[in-house]
Order: structure tokens, then C-alpha cells, then sequence
């Protein structure tokens, strides 16, 4: 469920979402207190840049929790905003958590 490579970003709202941002350009956004990853999402690199620069470089939440602030590898800075119209039941949450946790 994480990230498949180097992890450069972490940033969380008022709300306990956690979002991570990966070099890879991924984009996981977390349940804080439970650590389940309800949405995953990759950038799109803008028009001209090397697949390469699609990493997510820095990221931060505006004042009111909603908007996603993200500095890319690409040169470019993206707004990223919360769906409105999500409802429970046009995006349910089936997730049980696993017994098996390893603890160190």
C-alpha cells in the first residue's frame, strides 16, 4: 500500500489526512490514526519535462485543510482540491485492519 520508492514529502490537515508524496510522482493520501491509504493518485509531468521530473518535491495544506500545495520536480507548483460531491456511498471505505502488524 506505501510507496515504491523514496518518499520526499509528508503533510497533514486539520481533518488527520496524511498525504505522502513520492520521487516516483505519486501521491498517497492516508487516514492518520488508523495509517490506511484511502486514495492514490500519480502527477502528470507538464508538456515538455522528462518523465523523469515528476517527483513530488515539497507539499503543504492551505488554512482551511482542503487545498493541496505541491512543488514538482517538473518546475511546477499544483493546487490539488478535495472532491465535493464524494459521499460514503459514492466512495465507501471497505477496510478491516490487519491482525498481522509487525512491531519493532
Amino acid at each position: 500500500n506505501g510507496h515504491d520508492g523514496i518518499v520526499n514529502s509528508l503533510s497533514i490537515n486539520h481533518n488527520n489526512v496524511l498525504v505522502s508524496g513520492g520521487d516516483n510522482g505519486s501521491l498517497k493520501f492516508w487516514d492518520w490514526p488508523s495509517g490506511h491509504c484511502f486514495y492514490s493518485t500519480d502527477t502528470v509531468v507538464q508538456p515538455g519535462s522528462l518523465e523523469s521530473e515528476a517527483s513530488i518535491l515539497a507539499s503543504s495544506f492551505d488554512v482551511t485543510g482542503t487545498r493541496l500545495f505541491t512543488c514538482e520536480g517538473d518546475k511546477t507548483i499544483k493546487v490539488w482540491k478535495e472532491d465535493e460531491e464524494a459521499t460514503p456511498e459514492s466512495h465507501p471505505l471497505d477496510w478491516k485492519p490487519s491482525r498481522d502488524i509487525d512491531r519493532f
